[in-house]
């Protein structure tokens, strides 16, 4: 049995048609892994050569151009610079045969189509034999979804409940149910499970409690919850009232509070305002006219006169004559004043039967109570030293 075919071989060889036959099979021609899992692209080749191959993995994705990611090359493996670099290698020898490709923590932008070429040089191949093509799709689960509620729960109301996943490949499908004490799994059209909404209408108070949604794909699932509480119109109202009344009490509140400060602010600036005109209208004060000092001039003419009527002789000269050089006037002497008579003073009473003689005032002079009964001005006469000279 095993001569025939060397017999064949020999045949082919005297024909010229070459015996060697090279091609390149997968074990599939789609391939799913969920992101952050490892996958295999199975892929091997046959050939009845003995040479090394030349071996290339390309990835061609949708949104780029086919680029090299792997290659073998006289008995050297060379892994291409590229995102996948870190994580893609041969899963077995080369030599072998199995030209199988693996990736770790597979991502959702490995998804796409790798082709697998292999050459060897005294290998003769028809044409896209040598070529293998495998896809690829990384799933995502989806992300845990967000529960809404849309619309006022009241007895006899509407609402609307909605559920969404930002991520998941693909797009997941969502489920509405209401858990324990009372199960209860929705259908269409009250539910969209494309679109993850669930439409209660006519609400009653039976229908209060927690709702699940459930966001499910091929690569996983996740969910979120919601507690509905179906109120009244009633309570509705004492709610409304209560808010209500808490806004009107803090705006009385704020009101006065304004009215207060602006009635301060009010009181200050008018007090600022009249102090401001009990400054302006403010006067200096005057100095007392009977605290001026005398003119020097003044002091001088009254120092003189009283010097002359002292060197005079009593009774010689009238208080006339000193006026007129206090005034500085060179008229003779005025006219005599026809004024009150001096009175005449009465003896001084007799002690022990002997007449007392009275005693006149030093000088000749007249006491200043008989002076001011008589009309006369007091002059100030300022004082004299023993030489005679004005001080």
């Amino acid at each position: 049995m095993v001569a025939l075919p060397r017999a064949a071989l020999a045949l082919a060889a005297l024909l010229g048609v070459s015996s060697a036959v090279l091609e390149v099979h997968v074990g599939t021609g789609s391939v799913f892994s969920v992101e952050g899992q490892q996958v295999v692209l199975p892929a091997w080749y046959t050939s009845h050569s003995q040479k090394k191959p030349y071996i290339t993995w390309l990835l061609d994705k949708e949104d780029a151009d086919p680029f090299q990611i792997l290659t073998y090359m006289d008995g050297v493996t060379k892994v291409e610079e590229t995102e996948l670099k870190p994580r893609v290698g041969f899963v077995y020898p080369v030599l072998t045969h199995n030209i199988s490709l693996f990736i770790n923590a597979t991502r959702e932008r490995d998804s796409g189509q790798y082709m697998c070429t292999v050459n060897v040089v005294d290998d003769a191949t028809s044409t896209g034999k040598n070529v293998g093509i495998i896809n690829l799709t990384v799933l995502v689960p989806p992300a845990p979804p967000a529960c809404r509620l849309h619309g006022d729960p009241a007895v006899g109301a509407n609402v609307t409940l909605s559920c969404t996943s930002e991520k998941g490949k693909p797009s997941p499908a969502y489920q509405w149910q209401r858990t324990a004490p009372t199960l209860q799994v929705f259908f269409p059209p009250a539910q969209d499970r494309a679109r993850g909404t669930l439409k209660l209408t006519n609400l009653s108070l039976d229908l209060s409690g927690v709702y699940v949604c459930v966001a499910e794909n091929q690569a996983g699932s996740a969910e979120c919850s919601i507690v509905l509480e179906v109120h009244s119109t009633s309570t509705k109202a004492v709610i409304a009232g209560a808010v209500l009344g808490s806004l009107g009490a803090l705006a009385t509140v704020v009101f006065f509070a304004r009215r207060v400060v602006g009635y301060r602010r009010k009181k200050r600036d008018s007090q600022e305002e009249a102090a401001n005109e009990i400054k302006e209208d403010a006067v200096a004060p005057k100095t007392p006219s009977w605290a001026r000092s005398p003119a020097p001039d003044t002091i001088s003419k009254t120092s003189t006169s009283s010097s002359i009527a002292r060197e005079r002789p009593h009774g010689a000269n009238p208080l006339s004559d000193t006026a007129s050089i206090l005034t500085g006037s060179s008229r003779g002497p005025p006219p005599p004043r026809r004024g009150p008579r001096t009175p005449t003073l009465s003896p001084p009473p007799a002690v022990n039967g002997a007449p007392q003689r009275r005693q006149d005032p030093p000088g000749g002079a007249l006491p200043p109570s008989t002076l001011a009964r008589a009309g006369a001005v007091p002059v100030m006469v300022p004082a004299q030293s023993r030489a005679g000279s004005l001080v």
